[in-house]
């Protein structure tokens, strides 16, 4: 059953301190329309520039995930694109006006709660699931994380910590349903250790830190002496000492909420990977740093298996649109150099050609011909020629036009092409043909997967006479 994309029914707003800044900053996070997904709008910079939340904007990971585009950076969005993901939400536009987001009561409550509290409403076009089929995963031995996914009808995720602390323990935390995300999930903090309190500080890190916005595991005794240092090196009111233990006056959530949060963590790192997944999703020591690489894997297969499904199957007993005959009449090409053999699809934007590859072939007599391979510069010129037959389409009395290509750009070779292979050819428009230029993607398959790709620029010029 097929799920609707979803925004938000109206704007809303929060302001705070950035956890590790300490800078007040100040977001309004607006609905956005169909397949925007989520993007940062620095409002306080010149040119107010946009930073797609996408994992492969991720620039530093080192206790917070940051992005950066154009410019313009953007620190600690996990919180933020957690609850965004958690509350089901597709497409939003987050402006700021600061470079990062207020850490608030160090979870991410308040941004779901802001989202139950202005509506949720359905758009038109359908979601975009990536539904996990293999296996992936993610291991650092050396730290004792594991990341991996197995197929599943549903989203679930389930996370197991251990810092061989004797007041943390093994926690395991569960969420079997985005539907249990606000009330199991959303609110529970951020935590670190006593110890980790100077390193941070001395590393220019949690400036806007407190008792307030994260929970302190104290894991031996300290003196009063220290507490008290550490208090005043962030300017933070002193208070009694405990043993050991968590140091917050307010008791947790959970039992589990460290667990919990390291879950709510990874939900935001993973909606870095632009689509929502159907899957099971289980970690042990997960941290921004693994959720990213995790992400990078996802989103690699993603593209992987998007790329095989674009392979183009066709009928070869169907009557081609424009058999050799008709390609001759329209590309002034001959052989050896006419490079492609019929053309089995065409409308105003899109093109799909057939090349067949022979052993006969005359440029394998010179090129490896103890190992026969079909020139890269061929290819691309097999791909410009069918091309030339979606210009030509393009014009009234198309005898009397010729085309020159002007430029190439993007270009990747996937796979050698061999003697045996037949080649697909598909080009599409990228936009409408303006003064008679002409901009392209190119893509050339075998089978269904893509041996060649790139961006081709022509021209398309009236230089003939009856």
């Amino acid at each position: 059953m097929s799920e609707k994309q979803k925004t938000i029914k109206s704007p809303f707003a929060l302001k705070g301190e950035g956890l590790h800044t300490g800078a007040t900053v100040e977001i309004n996070v607006k609905p956005a329309p169909e397949n925007h997904g989520y993007k940062f709008q620095r409002i306080d910079m010149q040119g107010q520039p946009i930073i797609n939340a996408i994992v492969e904007n991720v620039v530093d990971t080192s206790r917070c995930t940051t992005i950066e585009e154009n410019g313009a950076r953007i620190s600690t969005v996990e919180h933020i694109l957690s609850a965004l993901y958690g509350m089901e939400i597709d497409n939003v536009l987050i402006e700021i006006n600061g470079p990062e987001l207020p850490i608030l009561d160090g979870s991410a409550k308040f941004y779901a709660e802001e989202i139950d509290r202005v509506g949720i409403i359905e758009q038109e076009a359908e979601k975009d699931f990536f539904i996990i089929k293999n296996n992936i995963a993610y291991s650092d031995e050396e730290n004792g994380i594991e990341l991996m996914t197995f197929p599943d009808a549903n989203l679930s995720v389930n996370v197991m910590i251990d810092y061989k602390s004797s007041i943390l323990g093994n926690q395991y935390a569960v969420l079997s349903s985005l539907a249990d995300y606000k009330d199991q999930i959303s609110a529970c903090k951020t935590f670190v250790f006593l110890r980790e309190l100077e390193f941070l500080s001395k590393n220019n890190l949690i400036k806007g830190g407190s008792l307030d916005n994260a929970i302190v595991i104290i894991e031996k005794g300290v003196s009063q002496e220290e507490l008290d240092r550490l208090a005043d090196m962030f300017n933070k009111p002193r208070m009694k000492t405990i043993s050991k233990g968590i140091l917050n006056e307010k008791d947790l959530i959970f039992a589990n909420e460290p667990a919990r949060h390291k879950l709510l963590d990874l939900l935001g790192d993973l909606a870095l990977v632009g689509y929502p997944i159907k899957g099971k999703i289980l970690a042990t020591r997960p941290g921004h740093a693994s959720n990213v690489e995790f992400a990078k894997r996802i989103k690699q297969e993603i593209k992987r298996a998007r790329l095989k499904n674009n392979g183009i199957n066709y009928d070869i007993n169907k009557e081609p649109v424009a058999d050799i005959n008709k390609i001759m009449k329209l590309l002034p090409h001959r052989p050896p150099f006419l490079l492609i053999d019929k053309i089995i699809s065409m409308s105003a934007n899109e093109v799909i050609g057939v090349k067949n590859v022979t052993i006969n072939e005359p440029f394998f007599i010179g090129h490896f011909p103890s190992e026969p391979v079909m020139p890269g510069v061929l290819v691309l010129e097999a791909m410009a020629q069918t091309g030339g037959i979606l210009v030509l389409g393009n014009v009234d009395e198309p005898h009397l036009y010729s085309t020159y290509f002007l430029k190439i750009d993007k270009v990747k070779f996937k796979r050698k092409i061999v003697p045996g292979d037949t080649l697909i050819f598909k080009l599409e428009l990228l936009a409408p043909i303006k003064r008679g230029i002409v901009i392209m993607k190119g893509q050339t398959f075998v089978g269904e997967n893509l041996a060649c790709e790139g961006e081709l620029v022509a021209q398309v010029i009236k230089n003939k006479v009856v």
